[in-house]
């Protein structure tokens, strides 16, 4: 069995996973990533109690239980970027021995939710809502560096996409990939469900403007208008298309779901954000540990 080599999977001194610093003890088989690291001690505050904590760079986990199963909170950061470290290390931690530096035998697949803010580029959705991510469209680049990348991609989608849109050709290729289907149907009952964009910043590849000038002015109409089969493109994140192109190609169950806390066309923003954010939470927890 081909052994990895150090400089590909990195082990610090303490046998912990690199970026991450953990364990494979110390995370659960069902994780919540969350982009804010405040946002961890938000969530585990529900937990009836907490094994273990841990922080990292931007990354903290705490692992507990609620509702007596096992759970992680882990903060990733913001981008795609940091969620290829996170995702990959994930998998490390479950499906490669450590100590031998092989992939195991038996594969261990993660319940994987993202939970997250966004914001809406259709009309009709409301500030404080909750959208749940059927698709990701991935505008980062991310998946075209992975050699399964396209096994996974959603090819009619994105024909299609680039009939309608006529999408610029010095900007990365898009991709499309859909989220875990099982995940789904336990989380999204009443959300708005959609395509999630992926843009690979905040400003200008989300169509916003401040002393820079915007190469691509008509970015969300570009993208606000796309129609594939009913369904459409509803909001503006930094992660989702990564988070499950990388979960489809490691065999794990993924979904997003995200407090709408803007509408950019109407120009609207929530008023308390934390409480929508809150509130989804508490909607998230009860659903994931439903007895």
């Amino acid at each position: 069995m081909k052994k990895l080599k150090n400089s590909q999977l990195i082990i610090n001194p303490e046998g912990t996973i690199y970026h991450m610093d953990l364990r494979p003890e110390n995370i659960a088989d069902t994780i919540i990533l969350v982009g804010d690291p405040q946002r961890v001690p938000k969530i585990s505050k529900y937990f009836d109690k907490i094994e273990f904590k841990n922080q990292n760079r931007e990354i903290i986990t705490h692992t507990g239980y609620f509702n007596g199963k096992k759970l992680s909170v882990i903060s990733t950061g913001m981008g795609t970027d940091n969620i290829d470290i996170v995702l990959n290390e994930l998998d490390a931690l479950v499906n490669i021995d450590l100590k031998k530096r092989v992939v195991k035998d038996k594969h261990t697949p993660l319940n994987i939710i993202r939970l997250g803010t966004s914001g809406a580029i259709q009309k009709y959705i409301e500030i404080d809502s909750f959208a749940v991510s059927k698709y990701g469209l991935g505008l980062d680049g991310l998946l075209g560096y992975y050699k399964a990348g396209e096994s996974v991609c959603e090819t009619e989608m994105l024909d299609e996409f680039f009939k309608q849109t006529n999408w610029p050709s010095d900007l990365s290729k898009p991709y499309f990939v859909k989220c875990s289907e099982d995940m789904l149907n336990k989380i999204g009952d009443g959300m708005i469900k959609g395509i999630t964009a992926t843009a690979p910043g905040f400003y200008a590849p989300q169509g916003r403007a401040l002393r820079l000038n915007l190469k691509y002015p008509d970015i969300i109409d570009k993208i606000g208008t796309y129609n594939f089969k009913g369904e459409k493109v509803i909001n503006f994140e930094m992660e989702t298309s990564a988070l499950y192109g990388l979960g489809q190609m490691l065999e794990h169950n993924v979904l997003t779901v995200c407090a709408v806390i803007a509408n950019r066309i109407t120009e609207e923003y929530s008023k308390d954000h934390q409480k929508t954010i809150s509130n989804l939470i508490e909607i998230v927890l009860e659903r994931l540990c439903a007895r």
